[in-house]
């Protein structure tokens, strides 16, 4: 973990959806990150103006690089540049990663229940990565609730998972529009159908829940008061005005 900034040189870009992309960066001397982490981002005009914003880490492992995945904000300052005009071969300003509670080990023996709203999806994706790539065989649920099948990120590797990991069951929930086919039309997410699609309390699930503000304290509120101790619960919020909608 380093709270110093440092030099990273981008490796890739692959679109994740139309307004967000994938970046990998190779950072020298890095050495893994644990999953779940983030990394701070540095931009410098020519005039000297600096904006930094933090964005999670969607891979985990051991070696010098890792990936973030930005999701374009219309009015950002930051994630425009990130998704449109970074190119492989620039370098960035990096911290991190950092952060050491909202994070998975693969020593954590306790079954894991991931909920995720848009966007934040990306440190859970480095939890799931992890998982997969560890022998530890407790179960882990994603509940992935999105918009439309259109906005979701890690789709092909997602549903590959679901359907064939033994340690991964994937759920999703759309509000807006679903898939072809779907057995459900689009609905809001309701404390009753969120119940139904996670591992029920008595399993003692450590619950990771991440989106934006609304939705996490919507969700958060929902599971304490069906009976999941608080202290099994950890968030990771950002900004924004959308919830459970």
């Amino acid at each position: 973990m380093s709270t110093l900034w440092r030099v990273a040189e981008v490796v890739s870009g692959v679109p994740e959806t139309e307004s967000s992309r994938t970046i990998g960066l190779r950072v020298d001397g890095l050495n893994g990150n644990l999953a779940g982490q983030h990394i701070d981002i540095r931009l410098t005009a020519d005039d000297g103006y600096t904006a930094v914003r933090s964005y999670s880490v969607a891979t985990a492992g051991m070696d010098e690089i890792l990936e973030i995945t930005v999701d374009e904000l219309p009015d950002g300052e930051v994630s425009p540049y990130l998704v449109k005009d970074l190119l492989v071969g620039d370098q960035l300003e990096i911290r991190g990663p950092v952060g050491g509670w909202f994070v998975w080990r693969p020593t954590d023996p306790n079954p894991v229940q991931l909920i995720a709203g848009g966007s934040g999806i990306v440190p859970l994706m480095s939890m799931i990565r992890a998982h997969e790539a560890s022998e530890n065989s407790s179960p882990f649920r994603l509940l992935y609730s999105l918009k439309s099948p259109e906005t979701g990120f890690y789709r092909e590797e997602l549903l590959t998972l679901g359907q064939e990991s033994p340690k991964l069951s994937v759920d999703y929930f759309y509000t807006r529009k679903v898939p072809e086919g779907w057995p459900t039309t689009p609905k809001r997410l309701t404390a009753e159908t969120l119940l139904a699609s996670i591992l029920p309390a008595d399993t003692a699930p450590d619950i990771f829940i991440c989106g934006q503000t609304v939705f996490v304290e919507t969700v958060t509120e929902w599971l304490v008061e069906a009976g999941y101790p608080a202290a099994s619960i950890k968030t990771e919020r950002f900004g924004g005005t959308g919830g459970i909608r």
